[in-house]
C-alpha cells in the first residue's frame, strides 16, 4: 500500500545550502495496517504526509502510495491518485462558503456521482460520525471537533482504499481525540488502512498500533515509550 524505498526531501537555502527534512527514508505499510508516526515538531512528519498525499514530491529516493509512484505522477494520473486516498488535515480545510452536506459531498461531486446515490451515501457518511442533523449547517456554525468530524466524513466518503491523517487530534481535548481515533479504528476495520501521524504520545500509547518514529528527518520503528 505504502513503499518508500530510500527517501530524500532536500530543500535549498539562500545561500545554496541543503537542508534534508527527510533523509534516507525506507518503510512498508501493509493493505489493512493501522500505523502511527510520532516525533517532535520539526522532525519531518508534516513532510512526510505531503508526499504520501502527493502534495509534494521526493528530491530523490522511490516513494510508492497505493500503486501510484509520487515523483511520476501527472497532471492527467493525479485524479486517479486523489481517488484511491482519503485526506485529513490538522486545520480541517472545510470549504466555508458550503454546506456540511456539500463538503462531505465534494469528493462524489468531482467523480461525477449525482442523485439518489450521492444523496444516500453523503447522509450515511455523515451518519457514521453522528452529524446527520448538522447537514445543512455551515462549517463556522460548528465546534472544532465536529468539523474533524466532517473532515473524516469527507475523507472515507469515496471508500478510500487509503487514509492518511496529518496531526488529526492536535487541536482537540483528549475525549474528543478518543472519538476521533474510534471513527479511525472502525474504518479500519473494514478494510481501510489507516496511516496518522501525530505528536500525542499519551493517544498513541493507549491504542495497540504499530509505531514509526521520526527524528530530523530519520526513520524508527517500534512500540512507544515515554520519555
Amino acid at each position: 500500500m505504502i513503499s518508500f524505498s530510500h527517501v530524500y526531501k532536500t530543500y535549498r537555502g539562500n545561500e545554496g545550502r541543503a537542508s534534508h527534512a527527510l533523509r534516507d527514508v525506507s518503510l512498508e505499510i501493509q493493505k489493512g495496517e493501522f500505523v502511527f508516526l510520532t516525533g517532535p515538531s520539526g522532525a519531518g512528519k508534516t513532510t512526510l504526509f505531503r508526499l504520501m498525499s502527493a502534495f509534494d514530491r521526493p528530491s530523490s529516493g522511490v516513494a510508492s502510495v497505493a500503486g501510484y509512484e509520487i515523483a511520476q505522477l501527472t497532471a492527467a494520473t493525479l485524479p486517479h491518485f486523489r481517488r484511491r486516498i482519503g485526506v485529513v488535515f490538522q486545520d480541517f480545510k472545510l470549504l466555508r462558503d458550503r454546506t456540511v452536506f456539500e463538503n462531505v459531498a465534494l469528493p462524489l461531486d468531482i467523480r461525477g456521482d449525482t442523485g439518489s446515490s450521492l444523496q444516500r451515501r453523503v447522509m450515511d457518511g455523515l451518519d457514521g460520525v453522528g452529524l446527520a442533523h448538522k447537514a445543512d449547517e455551515f462549517p463556522e456554525s460548528l465546534s472544532g471537533g465536529e468539523q474533524q468530524r466532517v473532515a473524516i466524513a469527507r475523507a472515507l466518503i469515496h471508500k478510500p482504499g487509503l487514509l492518511i491523517a496529518d496531526e488529526p487530534t492536535g487541536n482537540l481535548d483528549p475525549e474528543l481525540s478518543a472519538e476521533i481515533m474510534n471513527l479511525f479504528e472502525r474504518a479500519n476495520a473494514q478494510g481501510t488502512t489507516v496511516f496518522v501521524a501525530t505528536h500525542d504520545h499519551a493517544m498513541v500509547k493507549s491504542r495497540a498500533k504499530r509505531v514509526l518514529k521520526i527524528h530530523a528527518g530519520q526513520m524508527g520503528e517500534g512500540l512507544w515509550v515515554s520519555p
